[in-house]
């Protein structure tokens, strides 16, 4: 397994009136994050906010490319992001102790904090397809490139772990400095995860680690 330190290559917010940030997510311009009982999104290049829909919004958040998926107690909401409107409503796998939300190959990749695991959901009705087990309380989940990331967050210390998808083994992991933890996370497709930071009411952007070659 490799293993490295976090490279924390900017911060975002405190975001006035954000006391907690949960989930986090991409739309290709703007980063969303879960701010219990708004969704709020801002410019990556400037920091400023430029959107807030009033959604409850507990923790993770995704983005299939057209509609944005928000946990919301124990359900996940699927949302038009122009209006703010709750277009279609699923259960969620972990029945209210669900953290991170990716979207990847047409399914909802959720994760279930205090079980350790990630579920591979179908997001038409929420049937668990599949169950991928950790050993950390897993937090933000991220799809970028084929790889899985999860994030946890355990004892105030946090680790983003690149993990195989049918075994759940641990190929990478990339330590957060002390007392930095990690509740969301989303890729930007490319080289940087955005990191929801839980009760700091920030968003910190990490240098995702290259292959060799």
């Amino acid at each position: 397994m490799k293993h490295g330190k976090a490279e924390i290559t900017r911060e975002y917010g405190p975001f006035a009136g954000v006391a907690n940030v949960g989930g986090v997510s991409c739309d290709g311009g703007q980063v969303w994050f879960a701010a219990g009982d708004r969704l709020v999104a801002f410019d990556p290049g400037s920091g400023e906010v430029r959107r807030s829909l009033d959604i409850a919004a507990h923790a993770g958040t995704a983005f299939d490319g057209e509609h944005l998926f928000q946990i919301a107690e124990d359900r996940i909401h699927r949302i038009d992001p122009a209006s703010g409107r709750v277009l279609a409503t699923i259960p969620a796998p972990g029945g209210g102790g669900d953290s991170g939300l990716a979207w990847a190959e047409g399914s909802l990749w959720v994760g279930h904090y205090r079980e350790r695991c990630i579920y591979q959901v179908d997001p038409a009705n929420g049937a668990i397809l599949r169950t991928i087990r950790s050993d950390r309380f897993v937090t933000g989940v991220s799809w970028v490139e084929g790889e899985l990331w999860h994030a946890t967050w355990e004892n105030e210390r946090s680790e983003l772990r690149h993990i195989d998808p049918g075994s759940g083994e641990v190929l990478e992991q990339v330590d957060m400095p002390p007392g930095t933890t990690v509740s969301g996370l989303e890729s930007d497709g490319a080289d940087l995860f955005f990191c929801g930071g839980g009760n700091s009411g920030k968003v910190r952007a990490v240098r995702r680690p290259r292959r060799a070659g």
